[in-house]
């Protein structure tokens, strides 16, 4: 380990004690001349680049809190462990559900505590605290980034019908909430609907210091079938029939009000708060026949989400399709479907596809070997114009969880910065100004464009070897026995656009 940084901040450094050996990523030099300054400024490789993501579902306490109503002391440990777990085994970012049924993770003006944190809505914890604004704090003290997962439709679900507090939708605004299943929905024909939703997401981008607004696969339910075998009809007869700007059929009715929605929330965000990204995870497929040989479920019939149409018209910042599949599933296939989604984004916009890494800790025949996540990783990371991955969920990664979390640690061993979105802003920050004394190395941001990570590479004669830490983190040890000769130091925005490297020399 060459630095390692106050405060307990964990440094992922890999270094060769022994033998030959050259990380990925990695300048170099044969022979045992040093480079001139000048060569080895140039010679400064690029960061490493990977979105590396896990969702924590919320709904149904499936990865955290673990029940609902525990101490907040309880809540905060579970979480930090979370965090802690992500942070050690190379993630660099979470995705936290904090609205599962139109209800809240954090202090909300407009939607009751939930259920899922304190065991009866719209009750806060006690003693005081926001648990969104303490996962933002944690998860950026470890170098993560943290998006907010919202529900745009779901009401309420089957595991939290008790006690409904008055602030909820389905107590304020009944007439925009529908029962079809074993589950309430708020109707996404509905205006006052749409309002309620957008505006829930628009005060947690303008009061918290999030980096990303994320959705997932529902927005219509999915069909449910009745007893007599028929599909239930969803019931939106009177908002449809209310809707007289013009007379679409009912189906492309449904995809306009998703499709407004997402556009309207994509523009918001970025009138508000432009480095925000904003994230989609749809179902994996569009459409069966898309590309040829896929079978399976048509969410553009089924959900009326035209997942294509958002892509190609660039209303996302990053697109995650759930390829749920097996990478050698005839009917699925996740290198096929991965290739198609590609190949529709015309904009150029992140394509970090999901993966069902539950998969591998179910019981029964559906079981997977943590073999086929690690294949679809690096199969993500071969394909040019993917650049990460994001896992569902969390809950697979932690240590009892089948070796998968094992599995996965390992190909995240080495370091890696988020991909850039230079359409979101693409100011380069200034280089750091980069010192040393006998006892540790001092970095301080310098300019105008705030810094939200250093890029550290360093240079022991022959190689590069390389490292991410949080910008808060400006003060670093050198420890006693470590000889490097070089450091170089980029400040990194938070749209991800690194400066130019600051080179010192540590020894003569």
């Amino acid at each position: 380990m060459l630095l390692t940084p106050f405060s307990g901040s964990r440094l992922c450094i890999a270094v060769v004690l022994l033998g030959a050996s050259v990380l990925q990523g990695c300048a170099v030099f044969s022979g045992t001349r040093l480079p001139d300054e000048a060569t080895l400024r140039a010679a400064v490789p690029a960061p490493e680049r990977e979105f590396r993501a896990a969702w924590v579902a919320t709904v149904a306490n499936i990865d955290w809190p673990s029940a609902p109503g525990l101490a907040v002391w309880q809540q905060q440990a579970e979480l930090r462990t979370i965090l802690d777990r992500a942070a050690a085994m190379g993630l660099n970012a979470i995705v936290l559900q904090v609205r599962p049924t139109a209800d809240a993770f954090y202090d909300s003006p407009l939607e009751p505590w939930s259920w899922y944190l304190s065991g009866k809505q719209g009750t806060a914890p006690s003693p005081p605290y926001d648990p969104l604004a303490f996962a933002i704090e944690e998860a950026h003290r470890r170098g993560l980034e943290l998006h907010a997962w919202f529900n745009p439709y779901r009401a309420l679900h089957p595991t939290a019908l008790d006690s409904v507090s008055a602030l909820h939708v389905w107590r304020r605004l009944p007439d925009v909430t529908v029962p079809y299943g074993e589950l309430v929905w708020m109707d996404p024909g509905s205006q006052a609907a749409t309002e309620q939703s957008l505006a829930v997401m628009l005060d947690v981008v303008r009061r918290y210091d999030v980096d990303g607004i994320h959705l997932d696969d529902y927005f219509y339910p999915y069909p449910v079938t009745g007893d007599n075998g028929q599909l239930v009809p969803f019931p939106d007869s009177l908002s449809f029939s209310g809707d007289a700007a013009d007379r679409l059929p009912l189906d492309d009715w449904r995809r306009r009000n998703v499709d407004t929605f997402i556009r309207t929330l994509y523009e918001e965000v970025k009138a508000v708060k432009p480095w925000v990204k904003v994230g989609i995870s749809p179902f994996g497929i569009w459409r069966p026949g898309y590309p040829a040989s896929i079978t399976g479920f048509d969410q553009y019939e089924g959900l009326f989400a035209d997942a294509r149409k958002w892509l190609r018209e660039g209303w996302i910042d990053y697109f995650s399709p759930q390829l749920y599949w097996a990478m050698d599933s005839s009917g699925q296939s996740y290198p096929k479907l991965l290739d198609w989604w590609i190949g529709e984004n015309v904009h150029g916009r992140h394509i970090w596809p999901g993966n069902y890494t539950s998969r591998v800790i179910l019981d029964g025949n559906a079981h997977w070997d943590p073999a086929e996540i690690v294949r679809q990783i690096r199969h993500t990371r071969s394909t040019p114009g993917a650049t990460g991955n994001v896992h569902f969920s969390m809950r697979a990664l932690m240590p009892a969880s089948h070796g998968m979390g094992r599995a996965v640690a390992q190909e995240y061993a080495s370091p890696a910065l988020i991909p850039a979105s230079p359409w979101l802003d693409d100011a380069r920050p200034e280089a750091p100004l980069v010192s040393v004394t006998s006892t540790h190395v001092a970095i301080q941001p310098q300019g105008d464009v705030q810094a939200r990570w250093w890029s550290i590479h360093w240079f022991d004669g022959r190689r590069w070897d390389f490292d991410v830490i949080p910008a808060w983190q400006q003060r670093l040890s050198v420890p006693a026995g470590v000889d490097p000769e070089y450091l170089a130091v980029r400040a990194v925005s938070r749209t991800g656009i690194a400066s130019l490297p600051s080179l010192l020399r540590i020894r003569d």
